[in-house]
């Protein structure tokens, strides 16, 4: 039964992309905060969708930890495609750092270049770097939420893997503090993965860690720690 509401959930999801894509180039002309309202019914209504038919449901803890002027950079663990959805609900308004070959992926990459991503090619290596740093301040100053997740792709629960320093280095130079975020989304979404498993994903927001007059290593040590040590086992349904 779960594999049919997994295929089910598939189609409807894909549906909604189509739909999305072709809306989202009508929204190209508009600022970033109505175009970011809009595109959020996209995961919104694939989160409800996901709950309504397969059983995956999520709840947040550490809520009041948030910033209240919104302004800072989150890291989180990267599992499954669940959390890029569900971060757009949770936060305020947001981008993402992703890989620049994303935005040419039919549909998806479409609607990703409206929320202003952090477009970025990994092998350009220091240029990659300074446009992280460059692109990343400005979204900040703009009270837009940087989205990175250190480990650079997804990784599936129990595995451990190294953080990349770009984020760090983007706290470090912009001098704006780190969310840590913990979740464990893989074990009912896992990467690559078509069947969906019901249960609850839990999702854990640490105390902002302070980036000012500290160096990078250390804040992403310290962000890496939160984030490793919350990470919940599964509890499915």
């Amino acid at each position: 039964m779960q594999v049919v509401r997994s295929l089910l959930f598939t189609i409807i999801m894909w549906f909604n992309t189509i739909l999305l894509a072709i809306a989202s180039g009508l929204l190209i002309f508009f600022p970033f905060s109505v175009r970011a309202k809009y595109i959020q019914l996209y995961p919104s209504f694939n989160i409800w969708i996901l709950k309504l038919i397969c059983g995956v449901k999520f709840e947040v803890k550490g809520k009041e930890n948030l910033p209240e002027d919104g302004n800072f950079i989150l890291f989180s663990n990267h599992q499954s495609t669940w959390e890029t959805f569900a971060f757009q609900l949770i936060f305020p308004p947001l981008c993402f750092v992703v890989k620049k070959e994303l935005l040419h992926v039919p549909l998806f990459g479409w609607a990703l270049a409206m929320l202003k991503p952090i477009a970025i090619k990994r092998s350009s290596g220091r240029v990659a770097l300074k446009q992280l740093i460059e692109q990343g301040t400005e979204r900040l100053k703009q009270g837009i939420v940087v989205v990175i997740y250190p480990e650079g792709t997804r990784i599936p629960p129990g595995v451990n893997s190294e953080y990349k320093k770009g984020g760090a280095i983007l706290a470090e130079k912009s001098g704006y503090p780190v969310v840590p975020v913990a979740h464990n989304a893989g074990y009912y979404w896992p990467k690559r993965g078509f069947m969906k498993k019901a249960g609850l994903i839990t999702v854990h927001i640490g105390k902002p860690v302070q980036s000012k007059g500290r160096k990078a290593k250390e804040i992403l040590e310290e962000a890496k720690d939160y984030i490793s040590s919350h990470i919940e086992p599964a509890n499915y349904s």
